[in-house]
């Protein structure tokens, strides 16, 4: 979503191509380019929640309090109260009688955003490279603890959307790597932490937002539609938000881009057919920051919740919700029972997390750093009072932190040993990016520069620094004999002894397209994938004058090194991601050997753009709908390079150790796969039920003695009558409505699909053992070979399980299991509509190693493992 502080910037750019009687029918109003066929396919009516037996208890409790609302207390949960109408990033309406506050939305995915006292953590894509499950978790519970601890509701993360379609994306960093599996892995083990706290995790961007460049509807364009195939959408972009919805998800957010036509937030298919039925989601959707399009169509399509509120342009106090929802109601446009369904899903998320129970209110405000200041800055006459405790809600958080930047650290050549550093070592340290932001500690809003360390990328995926450990602080804190040049232009005047080793510093920056850095808007657009401040002259400057040279990059994601990566003089190469608070000292616990890097790439390193394919284009093209047509379906980064048979510069997976490791496999089968498709889905449970009569228009009518705030987002209407009496015309429904409920799809049954899909087909042993001489962890990665016999090409390795060990000393070992489900081993079929694996997993390959292009063993089903030369 886009910072509150951006949105002023947007205001006048920002124009909706609906209104609330007339909703979009996947119609445009300007010039698309070419769609070559794709289209959405409608889905009505929004399933109901509340049949999943883990929800039921949440449910009923909902159900009760639902039962006794009126129509203004309902509508009041569903819609946000206005931009700066309140501490947060978002917040909605109340229902006090029920003791239901304003619910508070905050970003970001890495740390409470706007406020004070918190823990930046590392992005994402740095918790990515870790391969850590247990790093993954302990994160979420760490975000988790803070969102509480201050008092938001619900925190906007984990990101699993964008996968990375498109290397030069803006926003890749807040996911965690460039495979769905990764992704999954990262996205459930964040939300269990998270939601283990009480804290509301909020998944997002659904789906396929795969570019930042005209991803919003403005005056000139529409928003791109990314358009995709059945099995593709399937096996690559939702299986992410599949396992989120597994882990329990209580929100997701829709994306800005359309799909297949259909935009995101009003896109039938997608939440009705995709998340809410065939996934069995049974929390509630919302809208990313000014994505809502329409009022009946959205709701009807699927939407639940309208964030922060606003019509189609901000602070005028406008709503395509709020008081033309309960008209709606009243004149019998929109059905009481969607919004009794959407209402219910609402407050059964915030029971079943449990925030009945002594959850905190916000004690911060995302709009003023002061204690005391307006509570609705965005009105134009606004009460005041005290806004900001500041409360601290670090605890121990930082060692979290430390941990995951330094395990992330991916070694990616070592040639001479040259690393680890001793600590007496003679070092010349080279690049701004060891050093601080010369202008201050957050001098940067929402991070929108490149000065000093990169610790993130820029936008709403970030927070406020409670302090940072430099490089070059931590360098200076072990090493007496260190010598340091904060340029980005290499001095002339330096001098290079023969034991000297250079430390060379450089970074590759991206964000959020509603800030510009250095001419890039969100995307690499400008800077492509290449080093910011000219790092390849940098590397080589020093590489002509050192015989030794140490290249330390913090990047969003892939850069391209071939200037330099060969010389004689680049010894190694460390690749720190973005690593939040902690940068310092997590880069020296690597270079001076107190630990050994096991991180390891969350993505593929070509050796130029090109080798990424045909999704590496960002598409740039005003006045008309881009159509993003997804023609390599399901082959991008690894599957790709793969396929196309390009040697990368460092494969997917790619990751050094000081020590080394050999691997020995079993595998044994756990529940044999006797038939091509899953067992049968059960049925549904009950879901609440409610009288759907019209309520009195008098449950809409504006409280006596009310005191009301301008532009303050309120469900009440001047005339409920006048609404009520309206309810005799026709409304123009879209193509394929109806209220006759879908069969229940046969993918679902659960949270996330058929049960039968997790089934362990297979669990595989891998004993590691260290056969170097120093400590260290490896990271076992399982990926599967399918066989032709399925009926369908398929890429010819898909990593679908991994684990990181403990750490090893030299000689000892680990056994860790790695259990492969029946989804693991399936295609989608578009045409039964269901997950199609092969019987008894015949002719199935299983690939055990460090990298997809370092395989150690291979196992196929009903024959010995084979440890690989």
């Amino acid at each position: 979503m886009a910072r509150l502080s951006g949105y002023l910037t947007l205001v006048s750019l920002f124009i909706s191509f609906t209104a609330f009687a007339s909703p979009l029918i996947d119609a445009p109003l300007i010039a698309r380019d070419s769609n070559d066929g794709y289209a959405a396919i409608p889905y009505y009516p929004a399933p109901k929640g509340g049949w999943v037996s883990s929800w039921s208890d949440a449910y009923e409790k909902a159900q009760q309090v639902v039962s006794n609302m009126t129509l203004a207390e309902k509508v009041n949960l569903t819609t946000g109260t206005g931009i700066f109408m309140g501490p947060c990033s978002g917040q909605t309406g109340s229902a006090p009688r029920f003791g239901i506050p304003n619910l508070c939305f905050q970003d970001s995915a890495l740390g409470v955003a706007s406020t004070d006292h918190i823990t930046f953590f590392p992005a994402g894509i740095t918790v990515g490279a870790t391969f850590d499950k247990d790093l993954m978790h302990a994160r979420g519970v760490a975000l988790g603890e803070e969102s509480r601890g201050k008092g938001v509701n619900v925190q906007l993360g984990p990101v699993v959307g964008p996968l990375g379609r498109k290397p030069k994306a803006g926003r890749n960093w807040e996911g965690f790597g460039a495979d769905p599996t990764l992704q999954a892995i990262g996205g459930a083990q964040t939300i269990k932490g998270m939601q283990s706290t009480g804290s509301i995790a909020c998944l997002k961007h659904f789906i396929a937002n795969e570019q930042e460049t005209h991803r919003m509807t403005s005056v000139v364009t529409k928003a791109y539609s990314s358009n995709l195939d059945d099995r593709t959408m399937h096996e690559l972009y939702l299986w992410p938000f599949a396992e989120g919805v597994r882990a329990g998800v209580g929100s997701v957010m829709v994306a800005y881009n359309d799909v297949n036509q259909s935009a995101s937030s009003q896109n039938s298919k997608l939440l009705n057919g995709i998340l809410k039925d065939e996934l069995g989601f049974q929390g509630f959707v919302l809208t990313d920051w000014l994505a809502h399009q329409s009022g009946v169509q959205s709701a009807l399509s699927g939407l639940d919740m309208s964030m922060p509120g606003d019509g189609s342009i901000p602070l005028f106090g406008d709503s395509f919700w709020g008081p033309k929802l309960s008209e709606a109601v009243l004149n019998a446009s929109l059905p009481v029972d969607r919004l009794n369904d959407m209402v219910t899903r609402i407050v059964a998320t915030w029971y079943k997390l449990g925030q009945d129970k002594d959850y905190p209110l916000p004690n911060f405000s995302s709009n003023t750093e002061e204690e005391k200041g307006l509570l609705y800055p965005g009105a134009l006459f606004s009460p005041s009072g005290v806004v900001n405790k500041f409360v601290n809600v670090q605890a121990n958080h930082n060692a979290t932190a430390r941990a995951i930047a330094r395990d992330a650290i991916t070694l990616l050549k070592n040639e001479d040993q040259v690393l680890p550093l001793r600590r007496n070592d003679s070092l010349k340290v080279f690049g701004t990016d060891a050093g601080p932001n010369s202008n201050g500690l957050n001098s940067c809003g929402s991070m929108a520069c490149d000065n000093g360390v990169l610790v993130s990328g820029w936008g709403s995926g970030t927070a406020k620094l409670p302090y940072l450990v430099t490089p070059q602080e931590a360098i200076a804190n072990v090493s007496s004999n260190a010598e340091f040049h904060l340029t980005d232009s290499f001095p002339s005047d330096v001098k290079a002894n023969s034991d000297d080793i250079a430390l060379v510093f450089i970074n590759a920056n991206s964000g959020e397209n509603f800030l510009i850095v250095e001419g890039n808007r969100g995307d690499r657009s400008v800077a492509g994938l290449d080093a910011w401040h000219h790092g390849d002259d940098l590397v080589k400057s020093a590489a002509d004058k050192f015989s030794k040279v140490v290249v330390v990059i913090h990047s969003v994601g892939p850069i391209l090194m071939e200037e330099w990566v060969e010389l004689d003089s680049v010894k190694a190469v460390v690749f720190a991601h973005l690593p939040g608070q902690e940068a310092g000292y997590s880069l020296t616990d690597i270079l001076f050997g107190d630990y050994s890097p096991s991180g390891h790439l969350p993505y593929t390193i070509a050796r130029k753009e090109s080798d990424y394919g045909s999704s590496v284009d960002l598409i740039d093209k005003p006045f008309v709908q881009i159509q993003d047509n997804f023609e390599e379906g399901l082959y991008i980064d690894y599957r790709h390079f793969l396929k196309a048979n390009v040697t990368p510069r460092y494969p997917f997976g790619h990751g050094l150790s000081y020590t080394t490791f050999n691997m020995t496999t079993t595998i044994s089968m756990v529940t044999p796969i006797d038939s091509a498709y899953p067992s049968p889905r059960t049925s549904k449970g009950a879901t609440p039920t409610y009288p759907n009569k019209i309520p009195l228009a008098s449950e809409a009518a504006w409280p006596k003695n009310f005191n009301r705030i301008w532009r303050y987002l309120y469900p009440y209407l001047d005339h409920p009558e006048n609404a009520a009496s309206n309810s005799s015309k026709p409304y123009p429904y879209p193509s394929g409505y109806t209220t006759t409920p879908q069969p229940a799809p046969r993918a679902g049954g659960a949270e996330g699909g058929n049960p039968a899909l997790w089934d362990v087909a297979f669990s595989v042993q891998v004993k590691i053992t260290n056969t170097g001489s120093r400590k260290g962890r490896a990271v076992p990665q399982l990926y599967v070979e399918l066989p032709s016999s399925l009926g369908l090409e398929t890429p010819r390795l898909q990593l679908r399980q991994f684990e990181k060990t403990k750490i090893l000393g030299p000689g000892e070992s680990e056994t860790v299991t790695l259990d492969v489900t029946r989804k693991d081993l399936s295609v989608w079929d578009v045409v039964v509509q269901d997950w199609k694996a092969p019987v008894d997993g015949e002719g199935v390959k299983i690939w055990v190693g460090e990298s997809v292009v370092d395989m150690r063993v291979v196992c196929e089903v009903g024959e010995e493992c084979k440890v690989l030369d």
